[in-house]
This record gives C-alpha cells, sequence and structure tokens, in this order.
C-alpha cells in the first residue's frame, strides 16, 4: 500500500494493499474497507488523493477503479461500487458477469453519511452530496444532489 506522508492509518481491511494508494495529510477513520474485488493485478486500483477525510465504516469495493480528488470529505458509512451483476434469465445471477465502469470523484467534493456511490459516477469538483443518497449518475461541479435516486437539488453558492 502506498501511503503519503502525515497520513495515519487506523484499523482497517485490505484485501489487495497494493492496490490502495492514499495520499499526505489524509484523515482516516476505523473499519474502512478497501476491497479489490477482483483477481490479483499489478498496479493501483483505488487512488485518494491529498487532505482527503474518510469517515468510519466507509467500503470501497472496486474491480475497475475509483479516483478522490484532494480536499474531499467523506462521511462515515459511505460504499463505493464499480460493478454489478447479470441478471439473464436462465443463468445463475452470481456465475453471470456485470458491466464496470471506474467511479471518479473530484477535487473538494463533500459527500455525506452513508452516501451510495454506483459505476461509471463521477462527481464533479466542488459538489456535495445528501446523506443517504444513491448516485447513479454524474453530478457537475458545484451542484447539489439528494435522494433515491439522487437528483439535483440546488448548486453551491446559490441562495
Amino acid at each position: 500500500m502506498k501511503v503519503g506522508a502525515g497520513t495515519k492509518l487506523p484499523g482497517m481491511y485490505v484485501t489487495w494493499p497494493h492496490q490502495v494508494s492514499i495520499g499526505a495529510n489524509c484523515q482516516l477513520e476505523h473499519s474502512i474497507y478497501f476491497k479489490f474485488d477482483g483477481i490479483w493485478k499489478k498496479g493501483q486500483t483505488i487512488l485518494v488523493g491529498d487532505n482527503v477525510f474518510i469517515g468510519a465504516g466507509c467500503e470501497f469495493n472496486i474491480r475497475k477503479g475509483i479516483s478522490i480528488g484532494k480536499d474531499s470529505l467523506i462521511a462515515s458509512g459511505c460504499k463505493f461500487i464499480d460493478h454489478d451483476h447479470g441478471t439473464q434469465d436462465g443463468t445463475r445471477m452470481r456465475l453471470q458477469s456485470g458491466e464496470e465502469r471506474d467511479i471518479k470523484i473530484g477535487s473538494d467534493v463533500w459527500l455525506g453519511f452513508n452516501v451510495i456511490v454506483l459505476k461509471g459516477v463521477e462527481i464533479g469538483e466542488g459538489a456535495v452530496v445528501a446523506a443517504g443518497a444513491v448516485v447513479t449518475k454524474p453530478i457537475l461541479p458545484g451542484e447539489i444532489w439528494a435522494g433515491v435516486p439522487a437528483r439535483k437539488i440546488g448548486k453551491r453558492g446559490m441562495a
């Protein structure tokens, strides 16, 4: 695992440590799960930028890749899943391959408590996602989203 200067690691779970890169001066709380959910391969697929906060109990369930930009705030209980399962009838779902797409979180993003971010989502710089939201679509920079599924409810800096 690559860990930047000034970052202290609490008790956490990591399936393939070489897949994880955590930037400098990050604050991580306990019980975070960095789960690379694929077969062994070279390189890093879970990339956390500098000065990022990640709250207790977050889960990164990644096959393809996730990046989190610098200065972002990830509240406790957030989940990131970059893949799914097939749903064709006639074959057990557990035996079907699903689509895999990277997740990209920009810089200075705030994700509230228990947000779920699904495959292929890109969240732009300075965006805010309210607690409990399920994000299935891209969020533009500075937008505020909430709900299940998440939808735009505002823009930062607007009254």
